[in-house]
Formats: structure tokens, C-alpha cells, sequence
């Protein structure tokens, strides 16, 4: 049996949608005109999701806070002693994202044909990750799913929050770049032209910052679209080198080593890798598969690398916190709080500890970096609008002291 999204034309001429159980698209069809519908499509979820991910598409997606709800839903559902499968249908059928709940109606058709609860989820890699599916399979092995599912919900809405604490602080400077530079471009390519022809007619040499101003708002005004079509395409072009292992490699290698921007990447990706580190762990996941996973999750391709080395090393016999020290990656207070878990045996909450260290650490750096930015761009835009307004009056100056 399996889940098949339906669209089809109800009696009162409507056209409706939902998800039905059935053997296949025949069956699942034979109902609807029982009904005395008329089916317009049948499609079975599992591969209606596939031809999504393959297709560009506007409609609404799974976000963090659609799975963190479903997630708590699941939670409080299945502790109050309800079957995992009447569980996903009742969550099914309360969530809004109609997305979301055909494949939990999915899920819960491979769970009545007799799989596990993590083997259905993995149907759905694009919404449920390996952390979040190995989780839920070690809950299941230790019978401790519902505390599994609350730890998830927490993981989920915790990740985004520092995901939205870094776009925040990287979307203001951006408006005001935005804006900074639509003023100058216009100022340049509409303003001074019109000053141009008056400045010409006076025969006077005109000073160096006006001479200057003028040759650059005649590049914007002949070439302003070549230089923003080839700056396009430098940023194209750039992405998709990036999209390659080595170039992208390299790249994040200079971060950990630029100044500042160093302790930002490593900040950021250091508290994701304890706080998965700490869920997996306290779920019940062994330590080496644990580590695997938690070092998917990190964006910097050279810290991951560490953690595969160390995980390696682990195997061997070697302290995680020591493994991880080796790499110079990890900030010093978190290599001290893993290895007091290892030595304490609290090793999940030293995890959360550092997990927490390292989020308090980044918003703080954030917010001191935007005091810094914030005064410097708006320093930068006075002193070019101030170059401007002076080549502009400059001239005009010059011509009243003549004909004065």
C-alpha cells in the first residue's frame, strides 16, 4: 500500500486535493469516481517529491519551522502513548503545509507495510536529513522516540536561529550598499552630465576632481550597462567555480585564514558540529558514526576534512577531544569542554555547553562587527557623495570669482 496525491473535480463541480491510500494509481482512482469525483491527476507521492527536486519550482517548500512543529507534534503525540502511524496521520492532517503532509502520509504507508519509522523517512532525504533520520532510528532501537523527537524539534529550531542570526547581520550592510551606490550611480550619471555642457562653455581649465568626476560619469554613461552585464557574469562565472570541490576547497581555506572572518566561519561552524555532536550522541548513536555525521553538516570543507581525520584517529584509540585539538581548527574552549565530557563521562552536555559557548561568542563578534561596518559604510558614502557635490561646485565657484 502507498500514499497518492489527488487532484480531481468533486460533485459540486470543484476541484479538490489530498492524499489517499491504495495499491496503486488504479485503485486509488476507482475511489475518487465512487465517490463520484472526477480524477484530474494520481500521482504517488514518493515520486511526485523526486520530480519536484528535479523541477524548478515557486510553490510553497518545507522550512525549519514547518519541521520543527511536525517534529514537537510527533513528540507530544507518540509520549501520550499513540501508534507511530496513527501519530503521522493525525499530524498529517493537522499540518497547513499540504506539502509537508502528503509526505508524512507517505511515511506512514511504509510504516504499515511493516518498515521502520527512519527506513520510511528515508524516502525523503531532501526534507529529512541523515542526522535527523539516524536519530530517529536510534530512538527507535532504545524506545525513547518521543524524547528523540523533542531533542529534534529543539536541534531544528536552535540551527535556524543562528542561520537567521548570520543573515540578519549580513542583510543591512547590504541594503546600504544597495542604496549607497543606486545615489552615487545616479548622481554620476544623471547630475553631473547635465553640469557637463555649462562647465565646457566657460573655456576655464577645470580642477583635477572635477576632470576626474566627469571621465568617470562618461564610462557609467557609455559603458555603465557592459560593466554591470560583466560584472554578472563574473559573479556566475565565480559560483560555478565554487560549485567545484578544489576551488571551493581553497576558498574556504582562505577564510580560516582571513583576519576576523576566520572567527566567524570557524565560530559558526564549531557550534554546529557540538550541537549535532550532542544530539546524536545523547540519542544513542555510537561515536564514530556520530562524528560522520555531525561533520556533514559543517559548511567549511577544511574543518570537515579535520573531523574525518580525527574520527579516524578516534578508531584508533585516540581522545575526540584530542583528535579534533590536532587540527587547529576548533577554538581552544570547546576542545576543553569535550575533553572534560570525556573525562566526566557528561559528554552530550559538555557538547551542549560548547554548542552554547560558541553561539553567545558569534552574536556578540556579530554585533561588534556591525557596530564597526555600520559607521565605516556610511563614513565611505559621505566621503564619495562630498567628492562629488565638491568637483561639482568647485567649477561653479571658480566662474562666480570671475565674473565677480
Amino acid at each position: 500500500m502507498g500514499a497518492f496525491a489527488y487532484n480531481a473535480i468533486d460533485e459540486k463541480g470543484k476541484e479538490t486535493k489530498g492524499v489517499l491510500e491504495g495499491d496503486n494509481a488504479r485503485q486509488v482512482r476507482q475511489v475518487l469516481r465512487d465517490k463520484g469525483w472526477m480524477p484530474l491527476s494520481v500521482e504517488a507521492v514518493k515520486e511526485r517529491e523526486e520530480r519536484k527536486q528535479r523541477s524548478f519550482s515557486f510553490a510553497r517548500g518545507v522550512g525549519a519551522a514547518d519541521l520543527s512543529l511536525v517534529t514537537r507534534q510527533l513528540a507530544t503525540l507518540i509520549r501520550s502513548g499513540l501508534p507511530v502511524e496513527e501519530a503521522l496521520q493525525t499530524v498529517s492532517r493537522q499540518s497547513e503545509n499540504a506539502r509537508i503532509g502528503n509526505m508524512l502520509m507517505g511515511v506512514r504507508s511504509k510504516v504499515l507495510e511493516g518498515h521502520t519509522l527512519a527506513k520510511a523517512l528515508n524516502d525523503y532525504p531532501h526534507i529529512f536529513s541523515e542526522l535527523y533520520r539516524s536519530t530517529v532510528e536510534a530512538g527507535e532501537q532504545s524506545g525513547r522516540l518521543s524524547v528523540v523527537f523533542e531533542r529534534l524539534a529543539d536541534y531544528v529550531e536552535g540551527r535556524q536561529k543562528l542561520k537567521d542570526k548570520m543573515t540578519e547581520a549580513l542583510i543591512y550592510p547590504a541594503l546600504i550598499s544597495l542604496v549607497a551606490f543606486g545615489v552615487i550611480y545616479l548622481l554620476i550619471a544623471v547630475v553631473v552630465p547635465k553640469m557637463v555642457d555649462m562647465f565646457k562653455n566657460t573655456g576655464t581649465e577645470l580642477p583635477l576632481n572635477t576632470r576626474i568626476l566627469i571621465a568617470g560619469s562618461d564610462f557609467l554613461s557609455n559603458y555603465g550597462v557592459f560593466l554591470i552585464i560583466a560584472l554578472l557574469g563574473l559573479a556566475l562565472a565565480t559560483s560555478m567555480i565554487l560549485k567545484k570541490e578544489g576551488p571551493r576547497y581553497r576558498f574556504h581555506l582562505f577564510l580560516l585564514r582571513a583576519p576576523l572572518i576566520a572567527r566567524v566561519v570557524r565560530g559558526y561552524n564549531t557550534a554546529r558540529f557540538a550541537r549535532t555532536l550532542a544530539i546524536l550522541a545523547a540519542s544513542g548513536v555510537p561515536i564514530l558514526e556520530a562524528m560522520r555525521i555531525a561533520g556533514q553538516v559543517l559548511v567549511s570543507l577544511p574543518m570537515r576534512e579535520s573531523v574525518y581525520n580525527a574520527s579516524k584517529k578516534v578508531r584508533e584509540g585516540t581522545n575526540i577531544s584530542v583528535a579534533l585539538m590536532a587540527s587547529g581548527y576548533f577554538p581552544p574552549m570547546t576542545v576543553h569542554l569535550i575533553a572534560s565530557g570525556e573525562s566526566s563521562g557528561k559528554l552530550e552536555e559538555m557538547l551542549d555547553r560548547a554548542a552554547d559557548a560558541q553561539e553567545r561568542e558569534m552574536e556578540s563578534l556579530l554585533s561588534k562587527l556591525m557596530r564597526m561596518i555600520e559607521p565605516l559604510m556610511l563614513i565611505g558614502m559621505g566621503l564619495i557623495v562630498l567628492f562629488i557635490v565638491m568637483s561639482i561646485m568647485m567649477p561653479i565657484l571658480d566662474m562666480n570669482s570671475a565674473i565677480g
